[in-house]
């Protein structure tokens, strides 16, 4: 019996160094996309914003979805008579970016002024739109909404909920767009947040909902990652999600274990086939320059230690230069080794980013991965 003790203790740390071995951090080869920068450096209409996920709509059709949203004109390097609109998207025909291959969209406001392409069902707040999916001929998107705290020209603001919203026509012109939404259930939105939509990532039958929940200590909000899944025929029947908890699935959100600290409320999830393991790509909490990464043999991990992939130059310009929202985008990516990055820089003063507008535009980065450093 003792003899069958050590050796299931051996077979045991064996499978650990395995993993351990797999798990690895694989080599890292940056270069910068100028084309995908160009694409967004816009001087009438869309002229900036954040946010920034992709959604593939058809074979060559990606979707873009944005959050604040500068639109108006750009002189001399400065946006004027412009307004900001809490999110628009755009439609790319094809995935090599060149001129004339994107167009944007706004909404109206019910006074029939240009405003944002989506409104909260309930009239309350604004909606920053997050990550969405393909399912079963049907468009989903995840929706922060959020309400104002502070009168303008202050910046309080907080988040009061999700929602889900579905599209049963996404083929059409978004301008006759029929779209649907549902409060999501699950998330709590008191002094701590907890909410999922950061990412959806399709896997089999599976439909796995990222998200976070965090800390606050002395007004610092420190983000974890967490995680829930449904199946991806039911991702609206909110009674099927199921939280993951300790190595188990739990129908309770409250329950969802915290899978790693740092990330933040957008970061992307996707599988880097020829490494054979999932990558989760986000903005460092803890160092506003750094577009960070972890490695992982399953979707819900063990995470690895974060890995560096970039230092953003332009939080070189100045001390209120922040960069974030970084984020991989698989659908563009045009090989199983790499990963299209995009992320903000951006101002924590007004006025500069006002007079600047190289700033609040999406910035492009591709990353190609090795488990051969010297490659």
């Amino acid at each position: 019996m003792q003899g069958k003790r050590h050796l299931t203790k051996y077979l045991c740390l064996a499978v650990l160094l395995l993993a351990s071995a797999c798990a690895s951090q694989p080599a890292v080869r940056v270069e910068r996309l100028p084309a995908y920068d160009a694409l967004f450096e816009r001087q009438r209409g869309w002229t900036g914003a954040d946010g920034a996920y992709t959604v593939p709509l058809a074979e060559n059709t990606i979707l873009w979805l944005f959050g604040d949203t500068w639109w108006g004109d750009v002189h001399d390097n400065a946006h004027v008579n412009a307004d900001i609109f809490n999110n628009t998207i755009a439609i790319q025909s094809g995935r090599v970016p060149h001129e004339g291959a994107i167009e944007f969209y706004a909404g109206r406001t019910p006074d029939g002024d240009t405003g944002a392409f989506m409104r909260p069902a309930d009239g309350r707040g604004w909606l920053w739109i997050y990550h969405g999916t393909i399912l079963q001929g049907q468009l989903y998107l995840f929706m922060v909404q959020i309400e104002r705290t502070a009168k303008p020209p202050a910046a309080g603001f907080r988040i009061m909920g999700t929602w889900l919203g579905q599209v049963d026509n996404y083929l059409d012109s978004p301008q006759n767009w029929n779209i649907h939404q549902q409060r999501i259930p699950w998330g709590s939105f008191s002094a701590a947040v907890t909410l999922f939509g950061s990412w959806v990532l399709k896997q089999g039958r599976w439909i796995y909902i990222y998200g976070t929940t965090e800390d606050v200590i002395d007004g610092f909000h420190r983000k974890h990652m967490i995680l829930a899944r449904a199946p991806a025929s039911a991702l609206a029947d909110f009674d099927q999600w199921q939280f993951y908890t300790g190595g188990k699935w739990s129908p309770e959100f409250r329950k969802a274990q915290r899978l790693f600290p740092g990330v933040a409320n957008e970061y992307s999830v996707s599988y880097l086939a020829a490494l054979d393991r999932y990558i989760v790509v986000y903005s460092d909490s803890e160092r506003l320059d750094n577009v960070a990464a972890r490695f992982a043999l399953n979707p819900w991990g063990p995470w690895g230690d974060p890995v560096s992939l970039y230092r953003c130059p332009e939080a070189r310009r100045g001390p209120n230069i922040i960069c974030y929202a970084a984020k991989g985008h698989p659908d563009i990516s045009a090989a199983s080794d790499e990963l299209i990055i995009s992320y903000i820089a951006n101002s924590t003063d007004f006025e500069t980013m006002v007079s600047d507008a190289r700033l609040y535009r999406p910035r492009f980065i591709k990353v190609k991965f090795s488990d051969n450093p010297e490659q």
